[in-house]
This record gives C-alpha cells, sequence and structure tokens, in this order.
C-alpha cells in the first residue's frame, strides 16, 4: 500500500475507487466500507484509495470538546494497510478544510486522481456545514464523472456499530463488547518507561506503559491481556488506573507479563484487552494487595488459556 499525505495533484495516474472518512477504530462498519471499495476496484480494474485525514476532523470543528481517540495515526494506517488497498491518502483538516465547499473539495480530490467510484457511508457528510451528504454528492458526481455509492451501517445487536459506541463500551471496562464492534480486541500501543518500580518489590514487576494523552484508556481496573513484544505474544495482567493502595496521582497502565523475566525499558509493547477480571480497588495493605495480585494471575492464566 502506497500512503501519500497531501491531495496534490498527479497522485494516481490509473482510474480509482476511492472511500473517504475518519476512520478511528477501523471497525467493523469501516472494514466493510474499505472492503466494498477495494473489490469494486479489483472488479474494475481500478486503483483502490482510501482517504482520511489528520488531524481527526473533530479536533479542528469541535476544538472545546476533546476526543479520545481509538487509534492513533500509526495503528490506523496499518489496520487500513491489513484491508488491502493500493493507496492511502492521508489528507491535512485544517480550518480552511472545514470551511471548503463539498463541491470544491471534490475537485481537489478529482485533480489529485481520476476518481470513478465514490464510496461512503450511509449517513456520511463533509465540506463546509456539512452538506456534503450522500445525496448531495451523487450530484456533484453526476457533474463531475464519477458515481457514488453508499453502504449501510453494520448492526451489532440491533444496533448500529460505531466509533462513539466502541468508546463507551471501553469506558464501562465492556472490553469484551468492544472487541466484538472492532472485530479484534481493544489494543495499546506504548513505550515501557520508568515507573516507581513498586511492583518489583512485591514479586509482581510491571511495565509502565506510555499511552498518548488523547487515547482513549479502558475504565479503571484489571484485566486479562496479550502483550506482544517483538511480534511474540506473552499472557499479562494489566492494572489501568490511579494505583490506589499506593496513593497514586495519575492514571497509568501497567502490565504484568505472567512467568517472564527481563529489561523492558525503552521497548514498545502493543497491550491487547482480552477480559475484565475486577475493578480498581485500595487494600487494606501490601499482603491483601499481592494476594489478590496472585489471584488475579491464575484467573487470567485460564482465561488466556482457553482463548489461546
Amino acid at each position: 500500500m502506497e500512503i501519500v499525505r497531501s491531495l496534490a495533484p498527479g497522485i494516481a495516474q490509473r482510474p480509482v475507487v476511492l472511500t473517504m472518512g475518519k476512520f478511528d477504530g477501523v471497525h467493523l462498519g469501516h472494514r466493510q466500507l474499505i472492503g466494498t471499495a477495494r473489490d469494486r476496484a479489483h472488479e474494475l480494474g481500478f486503483l483502490s484509495a482510501v482517504l482520511t485525514w489528520e488531524p481527526h476532523p473533530n479536533v479542528v470543528l469541535r476544538p472545546d470538546h476533546p476526543l479520545q481517540l481509538l487509534t492513533s495515526l500509526e495503528e490506523k494506517t496499518d489496520l487500513i494497510a491489513a484491508l488491502g488497498p493500493d493507496l492511502l491518502i492521508i489528507a491535512p483538516f485544517t480550518e480552511e478544510t472545514k470551511a471548503t465547499e463539498p463541491d470544491a473539495y471534490m475537485a481537489q480530490i478529482g485533480a489529485a486522481l481520476p476518481l470513478r467510484e465514490l464510496w461512503v457511508g450511509a449517513d456520511f457528510a463533509m465540506g463546509r456545514g456539512r452538506t456534503g451528504d450522500v445525496s448531495s454528492l451523487m450530484v456533484i458526481g453526476r457533474d463531475r464523472g464519477f458515481a457514488v455509492g453508499a453502504v449501510s451501517k453494520v448492526l451489532v445487536g440491533n444496533q448500529p456499530v460505531s466509533a462513539s459506541r466502541v468508546r463507551d463500551l471501553l469506558v464501562a471496562g465492556d472490553v469484551t463488547g468492544a472487541a466484538t464492534l472492532l472485530d479484534r480486541p481493544f489494543g495499546l500501543r506504548g513505550t515501557v518507561v520508568e515507573g516507581d518500580k513498586r511492583g518489583r518489590t512485591i514479586g509482581f514487576p510491571t511495565a509502565n506503559v506510555q499511552i498518548r494523552p488523547n487515547h482513549v484508556l479502558p475504565a479503571d481496573g484489571v484485566y486479562a491481556c496479550r502483550v506482544y513484544l517483538n511480534g511474540v505474544s506473552l499472557p499479562a495482567v494489566t492494572n489501568v488506573g490511579m494505583r490506589p493502595t499506593f496513593d497514586g496521582l495519575r492514571r497509568t497502565v501497567e502490565a504484568h507479563i505472567l512467568d517472564w523475566g527481563g529489561d523492558l525499558y525503552g521497548t514498545s509493547l502493543l497491550v491487547e484487552f482480552l477480559h475484565r477480571l475486577r475493578g480498581e480497588q485500595k487494600f487494606s495493605g501490601i499482603d491483601a494487595l499481592v494476594a489478590q495480585i496472585r489471584s488475579d494471575a491464575d484467573t487470567a492464566r485460564t482465561l488466556l488459556r482457553g482463548a489461546a
């Protein structure tokens, strides 16, 4: 998959089937949309392309309402690449973009590539005042020589799959429900940094994973996870939260890799959340905490053995 970071004229020469959207999380609905455009391109002998924006449009459209993202740009790029499009366009989203009329923005796209089909979600809207909905894009397409197709929402539990629904499930601690909508376990990527090193003093050393501040976290609590270290999957128990037993002052993500030892400082880890074991709680002392961690580790081993 080729990646370009602008809508400069002439980024593609062959006819293109394009889909565009925010694609935060690359959930089941996004996967269906990108797959539809990819398959249509293959049928027609055209290039398949995906257009997304950086930063996430809501950063510009709603600056007073900070958005917690499901995926970083790196994660989103990797997930889109796995779906097999030929081209990914990461276009800038600015105040100018916000003010651009839909027809003018489609003209930019038309100058960048020979667009023949555009596929979007049924509730898609873009351009100034979000006036570029499916019906208006069809009119623009007739004038500019491309067809427009709309893909219906994917339903799970009789409700549409959406990034906001995934966020709500994660905030509630329902990582298994979120995984159903994502079609994969929810994951966090980050670099292992130094913490207060209390875990090693009680026999349970943890990797303190530094997560981007605008990335959504699951609800505070303890989870059975898979940690990926250099592509190798390892079972782990992960605590998300404030560590109230130690009077913590900030939320952290700390993973204890089961039955493993080694130095992880500076290492990049992917932590996938498979099961929520319990909420975070304050214990009466270190002995009670250690006993609970041992119990959590045993439960995680059983759950992860079954998952494997």
